[in-house]
């Protein structure tokens, strides 16, 4: 999407990483999985991979956004942003949208980072 959209998944400024909205696409294989536990898996395996090349990591995030198209999969989204994130726990909002881009997607995730020590 970033290339047709005119976007960049991630940009890197100083000790900070802003990571666009990100959805449930596997990274490899850019199949889209029907559940929104997969879907959410899968925006944090693409956020990992884009913190990572912008020399950060997930320990690195201080805030998470999350928009889901319906909100009776708050409590999974949550379930797996707690796996996913432990102890890091950034500032976070989860807002219900009506839609995303494709009717298929379910969540979209958006991260800031901020370099540790820094």
């Amino acid at each position: 999407f970033e290339k047709i959209a005119g976007y960049s998944r991630a940009v890197v400024d100083g000790e900070l990483c802003f990571v666009a909205g990100t959805t449930g696409y596997d990274p490899v294989t850019k199949v889209l999985p029907e559940d929104v536990v997969e879907q959410t898996r899968n925006c944090f395996k693409t956020i990992g991979i884009a913190l990572k090349e912008g020399g950060f990591d997930m320990a690195d995030l201080v805030r998470a956004t999350y928009y889901v198209t319906d909100a009776k999969d708050f409590d999974a989204v949550f379930a797996v942003c707690g796996e996913t994130l432990g102890d890091i726990r950034p500032a976070a909002t989860i807002v219900a949208v009506s839609a995303l881009y494709k009717p298929e997607m379910k969540v979209e995730i958006e991260v800031t980072a901020k370099r540790r020590g820094a």
